[in-house]
């Protein structure tokens, strides 16, 4: 059986002691993704952002605030893993200084300067040996292309495209590219039977794939 590393929910980008840049996943889809997982039998070791979810117990779960947070644990683990599963939205972007106090009202403009945070699977797509990578790309518009275009640069064996109408939602609906850049499979439904699907083709593609090749 394979250990999976799995990042899920939002990641939170602080402006000041009590305001932060997010956005509104809610760690659904890595909870049922690590349930799919569990219920193939293989050890689930779950990185996620703030969420008012529950996970399953029998996976090992750590907690974290910021995309750097993230990064580090991801980087921390990774290397006991035999891949990765990549769905949560970290946040792309922080400020560049943190306010040390909270920002008050002045009546006029407050501008923000910011900058891009560190890409979690890209950088493990740097970083992997034998590991397989998974991808998730949320896209508003060129959907696949950007997809396939993600794919490429994060090194990833497969990318799971779907629209924003899956923040936050109880349902989804994804294509599945592999890494030639070809959608080999649609899924919709709940998140659970959408999960279920998508781990589906990992054992078969990079788990008992690899281990017969």
């Amino acid at each position: 059986m394979a250990h999976i590393l799995i990042t899920s929910g939002p990641t939170r980008q602080y402006l000041d002691p009590v305001r932060y840049l997010t956005n509104a996943s809610s760690g659904r889809m890595g909870r049922a993704l690590s349930e799919a997982a569990l219920a193939l039998g293989h050890e689930v070791t779950i990185v996620s952002g703030p969420v008012d979810i529950e996970y399953p117990a029998a996976a090992r779960r750590i907690d974290v605030v910021s995309t750097e947070d993230m990064l580090e644990a991801c980087l921390n683990v990774f290397p006991h893993c035999d891949g990765l599963i990549g769905a949560a939205a970290p946040c792309d972007y922080r400020p560049v200084k943190v306010a040390a106090g909270k920002i008050n009202k002045t009546g006029g403009l407050l501008r923000l300067h910011l900058i891009e945070t560190p890409d979690v699977v890209a950088t493990l797509g740097t970083v992997k040996a034998r590991q397989w990578l998974v991808g998730f790309a949320l896209e508003t518009e060129d959907h696949r292309l950007r997809a396939i275009t993600k794919l490429e640069r994060k090194s990833c064996d497969l990318m799971v495209l779907n629209g924003p109408e899956a923040m936050n939602a109880r349902q989804n609906e994804v294509e599945i590219i592999d890494a030639a850049g070809k959608v080999i499979e649609r899924l919709a439904g709940s998140k659970e039977d959408v999960a279920t699907g998508i781990l589906r083709i990992i054992q078969e593609r990079l788990i008992d794939g690899r281990a017969t090749a």
